[in-house]
C-alpha cells in the first residue's frame, strides 16, 4: 500500500513585521512535482503574493488556519508561534530559540510535550560535518550593520535612531543609508567598526555593509577571542558588530565595566542577538530591539547604544526568502524520506524534551 503524500503546511507569520518566507512559488512547485502536498495561508505581509503559489498548485488556506490542519500536517514557518499556551500536536518547522538556554524556550517546549508534536529547529539542520544547511545569515549582517551605522548616524545630531523599515532590496537600502551618513559627517569623522565573527554568515554580511559605505573595518574571528574576554580593543572603535551566537564558553566580549570606561565606542549591534541567553556576550541589556525603537541606550556620556532586532533580514524580505529558500529546499524534498538531517533535528528535540 502506498503510504499518502507529505502534507507541507506553510503558515503565515503573527508578526506584523514579518514578511519573509522560507518556501518559494518555485518551490512549492517543485514539492508538488516530487508527490507532496502543499498548502500556503493567505497572508497580510508575506513578501511573495499568494497568487504565485496558487499558479504552483498549491491549496490555498486562510491566515492563521494552521491550529486545524490535520495532524499529519508538517507546518512551517520562520517566527515564533502565537504565545497563547496552547498544546501543539504538529511537526513544526520553524526558529524555535528553545534550545540555548532561552528563558521563554522551556514554555514552547511545554507546548510541545503537552500536545505530542516535534520541533524540527531551523537553526540545528545541520550537514554531517555540523554545519547549518540554510541560514539568513548573511543578510541578517547586512540590516543589522545598516541599523547600526543608521544609530551611529543619528547620534552625531544628538538624536537616537529613527524606526527600521524594509527596502525593496540591498540597492535601496544602501542609498538611503548612505544619504544619512553624508548628511552625519561620516567622511570627515571617519567612524571604525569591528566585527567579531567576520569569517561566518552573518560577519560576512557586516562586513560587505560596511564595505559598501566606506567604513574602515577590523575583522576578528575566533583566533582574536580564543584568550577570552572581556576586550578594550572594542572600545577603541565608534561601532561594534557581534555576529557570534550564544553558546556555553562564549566570553564576554563588552561588559558592564565598560559603560563608565573611556571610549570611543558609542554604537554597538548585537546582531547575534540573544538577551535571553545565559551565554550573551554582550550583557549590557535583557531584552530585544524593535523596529519601532531599535536601539536601547545604555549610556549617556558619552552614548552607547544597543541595536538588538531579532529579526533583521525581513529589511529585505525578498532578497533573502529567495536565497534561504532556495538553501533549505533540498531538505525539504527529503522530508518525505525523513533523511539524516531530519533525524538529527528529531534527536535533539527529544534530547531536550527529555531534560525538561
Amino acid at each position: 500500500m502506498t503510504s499518502p503524500a507529505l502534507h507541507l503546511w506553510l503558515r503565515a507569520e503573527s508578526r506584523s513585521d514579518e514578511a519573509r518566507t522560507g518556501l518559494t512559488p518555485e518551490g512549492a512547485a517543485q514539492l508538488i512535482a516530487a508527490g507532496l502536498r502543499v498548502t500556503v495561508e493567505q497572508s497580510r505581509q508575506r513578501a511573495i503574493e499568494i497568487e504565485g503559489y496558487r499558479a504552483a498548485g498549491a491549496r490555498i488556506a486562510p491566515e492563521g488556519s494552521w491550529p486545524d490542519a490535520p495532524r499529519d500536517a508538517v507546518i512551517f514557518g520562520l517566527k515564533e508561534l502565537p504565545d497563547d499556551g496552547t498544546p501543539l500536536p504538529h511537526r513544526h518547522i520553524m526558529f524555535g530559540h528553545a534550545y540555548k538556554g532561552q528563558h521563554s524556550g522551556r514554555m514552547l517546549l511545554e507546548r510541545f510535550r503537552a500536545g505530542g508534536g516535534t520541533l524540527l529547529d531551523l537553526e540545528y539542520l545541520t550537514d554531517e560535518n555540523g554545519r547549518r544547511i540554510a541560514a539568513f545569515g548573511y543578510w541578517a549582517g547586512y540590516a543589522g550593520a545598516a541599523v547600526t551605522l543608521r544609530a551611529w548616524a543619528a547620534q552625531q545630531s544628538g538624536a537616537i535612531c529613527p524606526p527600521a523599515r524594509s527596502y525593496t532590496d540591498k540597492e535601496a537600502m544602501n542609498a538611503d543609508l548612505a544619504a544619512a551618513l553624508r548628511a552625519a559627517g561620516a567622511a570627515e569623522k571617519s567612524p571604525k567598526a569591528l566585527v567579531i565573527g567576520a569569517k561566518g554568515r552573518v560577519g560576512t554580511g557586516a562586513a560587505d555593509l560596511c564595505a559598501a559605505m566606506g567604513l574602515a573595518t577590523t575583522l576578528w574571528d575566533m583566533e582574536e577571542t580564543a584568550s577570552g574576554g572581556p576586550f578594550a580593543q572594542i572600545l577603541d572603535h565608534e561601532i561594534f558588530f557581534n555576529c557570534i551566537y550564544a553558546r556555553p564558553g562564549t566570553p564576554v566580549f563588552v561588559g558592564p565595566d565598560a559603560l563608565d570606561a573611556p571610549r570611543a565606542l558609542t554604537a554597538i549591534g548585537d546582531i547575534a542577538c540573544d538577551p535571553d541567553s545565559d551565554y550573551n556576550p554582550v550583557p549590557l541589556y535583557q531584552r530585544a530591539t524593535t523596529w519601532e525603537a531599535p536601539v536601547l541606550r545604555v549610556a549617556q556620556q558619552p552614548p552607547l547604544d544597543i541595536m538588538a532586532i531579532d529579526n533583521l533580514p525581513a529589511m529585505l524580505p525578498r532578497e533573502s526568502s529567495a536565497d534561504f529558500a532556495a538553501q533549505l529546499l533540498p531538505a525539504i524534498l527529503d522530508l518525505t524520506a525523513m533523511g539524516p538531517v531530519w533525524q538529527r533535528a528529531e534527536a535533539l528535540f527529544a534530547k531536550h524534551i527529555a531534560a525538561l
